[in-house]
Protein backbone atom coordinates (compact mmCIF):
# COMPACT_ATOMS: atom_id res chain seq x y z
CA UNK A 1 0.00 0.00 0.00
CA UNK A 2 1.23 3.30 -0.81
CA UNK A 3 1.93 5.53 1.49
CA UNK A 4 -0.52 8.54 2.28
CA UNK A 5 0.58 12.45 0.78
CA UNK A 6 0.04 15.22 2.33
CA UNK A 7 -0.15 19.51 0.82
CA UNK A 8 0.25 22.12 2.63
CA UNK A 9 -2.10 23.99 0.22
CA UNK A 10 -2.78 27.62 -0.50
CA UNK A 11 -5.05 27.24 -3.61
CA UNK A 12 -4.48 30.55 -4.92
CA UNK A 13 -0.72 29.70 -5.26
CA UNK A 14 -0.04 28.22 -8.66
CA UNK A 15 2.93 26.33 -7.56
CA UNK A 16 0.59 24.59 -5.09
CA UNK A 17 -2.05 24.08 -8.01
CA UNK A 18 1.27 22.68 -9.57
CA UNK A 19 2.00 20.27 -7.53
CA UNK A 20 -1.70 18.99 -7.02
CA UNK A 21 -2.18 18.65 -10.68
CA UNK A 22 1.64 16.47 -10.79
CA UNK A 23 0.35 13.84 -7.97
CA UNK A 24 -3.16 13.73 -10.02
CA UNK A 25 -1.39 12.91 -13.15
CA UNK A 26 0.87 10.45 -11.16
CA UNK A 27 -2.57 9.13 -9.99
CA UNK A 28 -1.28 9.87 -6.37
CA UNK A 29 -4.30 10.71 -3.96
CA UNK A 30 -3.06 13.09 -1.49
CA UNK A 31 -4.94 15.49 1.43
CA UNK A 32 -4.44 19.16 1.09
CA UNK A 33 -3.93 20.95 3.91
CA UNK A 34 -5.63 23.98 3.75
CA UNK A 35 -2.74 25.80 6.15
CA UNK A 36 -3.53 29.61 5.79
CA UNK A 37 -7.31 28.63 7.38
CA UNK A 38 -5.84 25.66 9.73
CA UNK A 39 -2.40 26.54 10.68
CA UNK A 40 -0.50 24.02 11.54
CA UNK A 41 1.38 24.12 15.57
CA UNK A 42 4.20 24.75 16.65
CA UNK A 43 5.32 21.16 17.31
CA UNK A 44 4.12 20.10 13.15
CA UNK A 45 6.12 23.03 11.94
CA UNK A 46 9.26 21.47 13.97
CA UNK A 47 8.82 18.26 13.21
CA UNK A 48 8.41 18.96 9.28
CA UNK A 49 11.10 21.53 9.26
CA UNK A 50 12.84 18.32 10.54
CA UNK A 51 11.46 15.99 7.67
CA UNK A 52 13.06 18.81 5.32
CA UNK A 53 16.24 18.47 7.12
CA UNK A 54 16.70 22.00 7.89
CA UNK A 55 19.12 23.26 9.98
CA UNK A 56 16.41 25.64 10.95
CA UNK A 57 13.44 26.44 10.46
CA UNK A 58 13.98 29.85 8.74
CA UNK A 59 14.75 27.53 5.66
CA UNK A 60 10.32 26.79 5.11
CA UNK A 61 9.99 31.00 5.55
CA UNK A 62 8.37 33.24 3.04
CA UNK A 63 11.00 36.00 3.98
CA UNK A 64 9.25 37.95 1.03
CA UNK A 65 6.21 38.63 2.91
CA UNK A 66 5.69 42.05 4.41
CA UNK A 67 4.58 40.34 8.22
CA UNK A 68 8.54 39.20 7.85
CA UNK A 69 9.78 42.66 7.65
CA UNK A 70 7.01 44.03 9.90
CA UNK A 71 8.32 41.64 12.99
CA UNK A 72 11.59 42.20 12.40
CA UNK A 73 12.13 38.35 12.12
CA UNK A 74 15.34 38.64 9.84
CA UNK A 75 17.29 38.17 13.18
CA UNK A 76 14.88 36.02 15.24
CA UNK A 77 15.81 32.53 16.56
CA UNK A 78 13.81 29.22 15.83
CA UNK A 79 11.70 29.90 18.54
CA UNK A 80 10.68 33.10 17.51
CA UNK A 81 10.35 32.53 14.11
CA UNK A 82 8.26 28.91 15.02
CA UNK A 83 5.83 31.36 17.09
CA UNK A 84 5.42 33.77 14.00
CA UNK A 85 4.63 31.28 11.58
CA UNK A 86 2.06 29.70 14.05
CA UNK A 87 0.24 33.10 14.66
CA UNK A 88 0.87 33.82 10.94
CA UNK A 89 0.52 30.62 8.35
CA UNK A 90 1.40 32.53 5.60
CA UNK A 91 4.94 32.87 6.35
CA UNK A 92 5.30 29.35 5.91
CA UNK A 93 6.97 28.38 2.31
CA UNK A 94 4.83 26.75 0.24
CA UNK A 95 3.86 24.16 -0.96
CA UNK A 96 5.55 21.60 1.43
CA UNK A 97 4.71 18.23 0.29
CA UNK A 98 4.95 15.26 3.15
CA UNK A 99 5.50 11.38 2.59
CA UNK A 100 5.97 9.41 5.05
CA UNK A 101 9.35 10.72 6.90
CA UNK A 102 9.96 12.69 4.16
CA UNK A 103 9.12 16.20 2.69
CA UNK A 104 10.19 19.08 0.18
CA UNK A 105 8.99 22.22 -0.87
CA UNK A 106 7.46 22.15 -4.07
CA UNK A 107 9.44 25.08 -5.73
CA UNK A 108 9.32 24.34 -7.98
CA UNK A 109 6.15 21.51 -8.13
CA UNK A 110 8.13 19.04 -9.57
CA UNK A 111 10.23 18.75 -6.68
CA UNK A 112 7.76 16.72 -5.26
CA UNK A 113 8.77 13.63 -7.77
CA UNK A 114 12.03 13.22 -5.32
CA UNK A 115 9.29 11.41 -2.81
CA UNK A 116 7.85 9.61 -5.21
CA UNK A 117 10.59 7.13 -6.16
Amino acid sequence: MAEDVTVWFNPSCSKCRGARDLLDERGQSCELVPYLQDGPTAAEIRRVAGLLGLESVRGMMRAGESIYADLGLATADDDTLVAAMVEHPILIERPIIIKGDRAVIGRPPERLLELLD
